[in-house]
């Protein structure tokens, strides 16, 4: 009998993480002549067991995972063009991402979970480096690394 309480108790405890789980939503934009080719919000930070939904509010964007910029563990992602994409995040970490077209314009963005500090100097320093490729918007990752806090 004590055995099956714990086990109620076990497993009403693990269903209480998806009763508390947000989802959020970020923007695939076209922007303004200024700002072009953006997520909005481009920095955004959530709890493990969150959920980030991808909303194909302008055409021609995807959001995809960059790979030197994941948690150890993490769960890649490579949405299609112009479709919605949700992913649920349940490593903690610091997540980086782009829109596949447009990286080279500076259409990144950046999820933190929780503790961003198991990855983010090794991300920093990637993301810092392929900035510099970019043929517009060079400070983007630079400004949104500035919002980690």
């Amino acid at each position: 009998m004590k055995k099956i309480k714990i086990l109620v108790v076990s497993i009403l405890l693990l269903s209480l993480n998806n009763v508390f789980a947000a989802e959020h939503q970020i923007k695939m934009l076209n922007g303004s002549s200024d700002d072009m080719f953006k997520f909005e919000p481009a920095v955004l930070k959530i709890k493990k067991g969150d959920t980030v939904k991808w909303i194909a509010t302008d055409p021609t964007h995807n959001t995809a995972s960059i790979k030197e910029m994941l948690p150890k563990g993490a769960k890649s992602w490579n949405g299609k063009m112009n479709e919605e994409v949700s992913v649920k995040f349940d490593v903690e970490g610091l997540y980086g991402y782009s829109c596949t077209p447009h990286v080279m314009f500076g259409m990144v963005g950046l999820i933190i979970v929780d503790d961003p500090s198991s990855n983010l100097e090794t991300s920093k320093a990637y993301a810092l480096k392929q900035e510099g490729k970019w043929v517009a918007n060079k400070g983007r990752f630079s400004k949104y690394f500035n919002q980690i806090k």
